[in-house]
Formats: C-alpha cells, sequence, structure tokens
C-alpha cells in the first residue's frame, strides 16, 4: 500500500500530491513500483550540486514513491568512473542529503552509464522486491562507453526494471535519444527506457510537469512487459 499523506513530512505533502495527480492522469494510481535514484557525480556535474538541483530531484524522487513505494525509501546510486554503494533516503533524513552524501565520496569523476547499471540491478535483485522498479537515472553527458551502457540497456530489458533518463544542460544527448529508441525485438525484449532533456536549470521546471514526463513512457511499458512476462 502506498504511505498515508499523513506520515509524509510538511515539506513533501505537496509534492507527493502533486505526484499522485500525475500518476491517476496516467492511470497508474494502482500501480506499485520500488523507486531508484541515480545521480550522475561527473566533474560537469558540480554546479547543480551546489545549487539544490540534485536535492530537488531527491526530494521529487522520494515524493514519487510516497505513492509508488510502502516503504518511505528511495535507495540512490551514485556514479562517475565507478558506481559508489547505494545508500538510502527517507522520509526522516532527506534534508540535506544529497549534497553531504556527494561530498562524502571525494574526487568528481567519468560518466559510467554501465556500472550504475549494474549497481541498481544488483541492489533490485538482492532485494527481493516482487514489485517492478522504476529507476530515475539523472545525468548530464554521454558514457565513457557507448557499448558497454547499451548493452547493459538492452541485457536488462528482460527484468522487470524501468530506466527514465533524464538530462541536465545544453548537451544534445543524442546517445540517449538513441538508447530511447532501441529496437524491438532486435536489440531489446521490451522498450525498457525514456528519455527527456531537463534543460540548464532543471529547478525551473514545474513538479506537475516533472512527473508527466517521467511517467511518459512507463504505463506503455508495463503493458509491454506483462505481455511479455517480465512483470507479473
Amino acid at each position: 500500500m502506498p504511505i498515508s499523506f499523513d506520515k509524509v513530512p510538511a515539506g513533501l505533502v505537496s509534492l507527493a500530491k502533486t505526484a499522485a495527480v500525475s500518476l491517476e492522469k496516467q492511470g497508474l494510481a494502482e500501480e506499485r513500483a520500488a523507486v531508484y535514484l541515480v545521480l550522475d557525480r561527473s566533474g560537469s556535474m558540480r554546479r547543480y550540486y551546489k545549487d539544490g538541483s540534485m536535492q530537488h530531484l531527491a526530494e521529487q524522487a522520494l515524493a514519487l514513491s510516497v505513492n509508488l513505494d510502502d516503504d518511505g525509501v528511495v535507495p540512490v546510486v551514485f556514479f562517475d568512473s565507478r558506481a559508489h554503494s547505494p545508500v538510502d533516503i527517507g522520509l526522516d533524513d532527506y534534508h540535506g542529503r544529497i549534497e553531504k552524501l556527494h561530498d562524502a565520496l571525494g574526487h568528481m569523476g567519468t560518466t559510467n552509464y554501465a556500472a550504475a547499471m549494474d549497481a541498481v540491478v544488483d541492489h533490485y535483485l538482492a532485494s527481493g522486491s516482487k514489485d517492478p522498479a522504476f529507476v530515475i537515472f539523472q545525468t548530464d553527458g554521454s558514457p565513457d562507453s557507448r557499448r558497454a551502457a547499451e548493452k547493459t540497456l538492452c541485457k536488462a530489458a528482460g527484468l522487470p526494471i524501468f530506466w527514465q533518463f533524464i538530462g541536465y544542460g545544453d548537451d544534445e544527448f543524442r546517445f540517449l535519444r538513441k538508447l530511447d529508441e532501441l529496437a524491438v525485438p532486435k536489440k531489446r525484449a521490451v522498450d525498457n527506457a525514456g528519455f527527456f532533456a531537463a534543460g540548464k536549470d532543471p529547478k525551473l521546471i514545474p513538479d506537475g510537469v516533472l512527473y508527466g514526463q517521467l511517467m511518459g513512457e512507463f504505463p506503455e511499458w508495463l503493458a509491454a512487459a506483462r505481455a511479455g512476462g517480465i512483470v507479473d
């Protein structure tokens, strides 16, 4: 069952209600999913940590999980040249957590999508969850290895995991657009990814618009994954 709004901290109630409206519009009000958040900490991402954009996205993800999940916790995977161990953020410990966690990791590296995706897959499989996973995957550029990223995404298409990529900044995101459009079934079992560009100042995107973008391709994936026996 989703978490009662009575148990949601005051600072997240409005966000959680906005997420609920978006889910209702998409016919997803009764769906359950484990929400994950993947955050790019390559060197070019520095300003987005400093200006609060990353913390805001984490709060948006947590508010979404209030409606989709039942534990009030979002596993967060930071990645640069490698993936860092998943860290939980929850309703009782989300204030300022992203910048603190980011700062504790030290040096900012490059952009290893595949390692981050493998970390999510490993965590999800180990969790024993019966619900599918909805992964918000944030980045501001192309990966170190396009081949590894594409291979990992295609391999993961047989799992109950949907990847929603979000691009920050002014990159053209040609590779992420390619991932979004990889052929089915030639490349992957189902279309297990979506993408949208959030622009140079993602904090300016209204919450309702963001949630609409996040949920844009999720319903189609659920239908295809259920038809293919990937999701119960």
